[in-house]
């Protein structure tokens, strides 16, 4: 098992009122203004004596992060859209904030020392570059964008390992893993269980799923999540990056990684260990605490989140997932098993597969059409260098825009 269960030690220390030493632990979250980011910002309002917001990042929504930024007064603010910088720089100029731009500068401020914590939360590929330039300066990963893992994953866990850099997953079903591993590194896994809730469409067949629109797809029945991963949810797609993200994340052999469907979204994900015993981690379907969890790891921290109760639940119910209907689930298992640049090749079709959907340009199940397409053409290399991956990456982007027209 590759994940790390240190934890940062470079947290800035700050004087109680009674004059003990507390700890601030200094957040950079890339991605501040996503759904993650957002959540992650009211546990870190709940937490002012744990947690401090020194670096706030988005791509295009300029207002919020303008928010955001007169809120919590970070450090730093970078906004990706280079003709929004102006407008951000003004609104906050009578700050001390210091204010960047463009992608590069995601980069720059990635591997500067004013944080300790990333919360890596920046939607797609596009998370892949400044994650990686944390993890080279040994910084902690809160880690929400699972693209990262998906695209690249053995290099960016051999990084990990290289600089000594924790990583913390933060999505839910990952998170659940990674808490019923604690304090069992000695015990071999037999298999992980990753549950999903089949999203919005569960049992539905082919036949209903060609007139789906985009209102529809975004409807998830248990999760408030951002626009992109509520689609991927409606076509298992995420389950697929999940499982993906699971192989590297915890070093497992593709054989060792099972979803199952779980619709009331309770457990949410489970180990066996070889003994035949499961470990299982519960709760309300609530991302703040998988997110609380990660930035916190190893403390767990007191809150005010909704707590489950069986009296009102008392049925929980499992199936398996039906991956002739979403084939988009069969194709990630093909990219799991064969490795090498595919499961790369397939989170780039898919990113546009969805921008497209969600612009209406293409229906639902043209999503998976699109995808296997793009695997078929892109040239399979086993062991892709980082770069390749990039060019993989580029190539299957572009075919895949060029097939339907975008």
């Amino acid at each position: 098992m590759k994940v790390f269960f240190e934890h940062s030690t470079s947290e800035a220390p700050e004087k109680t009122s009674q004059g003990k030493t507390a700890t601030i632990r200094r957040i950079a979250l890339f991605g501040s203004t996503g759904s993650i980011g957002t959540q992650a910002l009211n546990v870190i309002e709940s937490n002012p004596d744990k947690f401090s917001a020194e670096v706030l990042t988005a791509q295009t929504n300029d207002d919020l992060l303008i928010q955001q930024a007169l809120q919590f007064n970070p450090n730093i603010v970078v906004i990706g859209d280079e003709s929004k910088y102006q407008k951000v720089k003004e609104a906050l100029a009578s700050t001390d904030i210091k204010v960047f731009c463009g992608e590069k500068a995601l980069e720059e401020v990635a591997s500067m020392d004013c944080y300790d914590v990333m919360l890596a939360s920046i939607v797609g590929f596009a998370g892949l570059k400044p994650t990686l330039k944390a993890i080279e300066n040994s910084k902690t990963i809160a880690l929400a964008n699972k693209e990262t893992l998906v695209v690249a994953g053995d290099i960016i866990m051999q990084k990990a390992v290289e600089h000594r850099a924790p990583v913390i997953p933060v999505d839910s079903e990952h998170s659940a893993i990674f808490q019923c591993l604690v304090g069992e590194t000695r015990n071999r896994i037999e298999k992980i269980i990753l549950t999903a809730s089949g999203g919005p469409f569960l049992g539905r067949k082919p036949n209903f799923l060609v007139n789906v629109k985009r209102e529809h797809a975004l409807q998830h029945p248990n999760w408030n999540m951002g626009a992109k991963i509520s689609i991927d949810s409606a076509t298992l797609m995420n389950k697929g990056l999940e499982m993906i993200e699971a192989k590297y994340l915890f070093n497992l052999r593709p054989e060792q990684i099972q979803v199952i469907i779980h619709p009331q979204s309770v457990i949410h994900s489970m180990v066996q260990f070889e003994d035949g015993s499961i470990k299982a981690q519960l709760g309300m379907p609530d991302m703040k605490l998988p997110i609380q969890y990660a930035l916190a790891f190893p403390h767990r921290l007191h809150n005010k989140f909704p707590r489950f109760d069986f009296k009102k639940m008392n049925t929980l119910t499992f199936e398996e997932p039906d991956i002739r209907t979403f084939r988009n689930l069969a194709l990630s298992i093909e990219a799991l098993n064969k490795g090498g640049n595919l499961p790369c090749v397939l989170n780039a079709a898919n990113e546009i597969a969805v921008y497209a959907f969600l612009k209406n340009r293409i229906g639902f199940l043209e999503m998976t059409d699109l995808i296997e397409k793009t695997m078929e053409h892109v040239s399979f290399i086993d062991k892709p260098t980082l770069d390749d991956y990039f060019e993989s990456d580029g190539e299957a982007r572009n075919f895949a825009a060029d097939t339907i027209k975008l």
